[in-house]
């Protein structure tokens, strides 16, 4: 298996060399495509303007930036570990969904409770009223992340010498795993490529089908990223093995960098894609839902009983990679996933590799 660092090849529009961690080359040219018989072009929609989760924690905070002490009442306190986790460098989501979690646990106890108050008894009853008693009970995963934020919070009294003894550590740790994504058999892949492509070589040609579901595919990129493509992210300059860079502008992002190579084929029909459409900026300049709408009617096309959407090509590509004997790392850094990432995301294709075997 070799490897690619992203930096920039000729004609790549001028981005600047970006040293991320290497990755691997993949090849999906294996895969096949069957002609069939397809009405001309896919029905157009009006336009209309959404895996991988991502698991994470509360990380470990600064200390208290004002003078939280036993006496202080716990929403204070709430507020207070909030700016501690801003200035760790958690994002805004997850610092407002952290402090959600504890306003809960606040106004079940009461407010104006004193932290040095708070027992365990209390976590416990709390998180049993979550589970049981409340009007709007939470999902699973849900109440596992209130179990983190919790705990979190407990540990970084301590931390920060508020309190002596964690009265969240008897507290087990919940860690549960959202049900497994559905995903393409074989099959399913050569009847969704074969009726793009029949449009593709219908009497009114239309490329752009195969482009996208081809790209997605070959490069389990997700919606997002497949919607920033620019016409300066893709290298052509070798017919053969185009390539395609996928960017993000945020610098805490960059992780997520990659380039990916994408096969002959696809070069081709991306060639009769510019030509037919002549996009200026974005590779696909439409909105997201638009998209959506372009992948349905490929898979109701085909005759797919399933709801063919940018997740389900996305861990139908990293379930092939894994099939074919890929290095697990090499399909974590193709999907641009953290090591935290891929810890869910690997049990997930494990599972799913497992209920194929069983299948057959």
């Amino acid at each position: 298996m070799t490897t690619t660092r992203a930096s920039t090849p000729p004609g790549v529009g001028g981005w600047p060399a970006v040293d991320i961690y290497p990755r691997p080359a993949y090849d999906l040219r294996d895969m096949t495509t069957r002609k069939g018989e397809a009405r001309a072009t896919p029905p157009e929609r009006s336009e209309e303007l959404p895996l991988f989760s991502r698991p994470s924690g509360p990380a470990r905070a600064s200390p208290p930036s004002g003078p939280v002490r036993r006496d202080t009442a716990i929403s204070a306190a709430v507020n207070a570990w909030g700016e501690a986790l801003e200035n760790a460098g958690r994002s805004v989501h997850t610092v407002k969904a952290f402090t959600a979690d504890l306003r809960l646990l606040a106004k079940f106890v009461g407010a104006g409770t004193p932290v040095g108050a708070l027992a365990t008894h209390d976590i416990r009853n709390f998180l049993e009223w979550m589970l049981h008693r409340r009007k709007a009970p939470c999902s699973p995963k849900t109440y596992a992340r209130r179990v983190t934020s919790v705990k979190a919070f407990s540990r970084w009294l301590v931390e920060s010498g508020v309190l002596e003894e964690d009265p969240a550590a008897p507290v087990p740790q919940q860690t549960v795993l959202s049900p497994l994504p559905e995903v393409l058999t074989p099959e399913e892949v050569e009847a969704i490529l074969g009726m793009a492509d029949a449009w593709r070589q219908a009497d009114k040609p239309d490329a752009r089908p195969f482009t996208l579901l081809s790209l997605l595919l070959q490069t389990g990129i997700k919606k997002s990223e497949c919607l920033t493509i620019h016409l300066n992210h893709i290298d052509l300059t070798d017919r053969e093995a185009p390539t395609l860079f996928v960017r993000y502008g945020e610098v805490r992002k960059r992780y997520r960098e990659r380039k990916l190579p994408l096969d002959s084929e696809w070069s081709q029909a991306y060639r009769e894609y510019l030509a037919q459409y002549a996009p200026r900026d974005r590779v696909f300049p439409y909105s997201p839902r638009r998209l959506e709408y372009l992948l349905e009617d490929i898979g109701e096309a085909a005759g797919l009983e399933k709801h063919l959407s940018f997740n389900m090509c996305r861990w139908t590509s990293a379930l092939q990679d894994l099939r074919a004997g890929i290095e697990r790392d090499h399909i974590r850094q193709k999907l641009g996933l953290s090591k935290i990432q891929w810890r869910e995301v690997g049990v997930k294709l494990d599972r799913l590799a497992r209920d194929d075997v069983d299948d057959d």
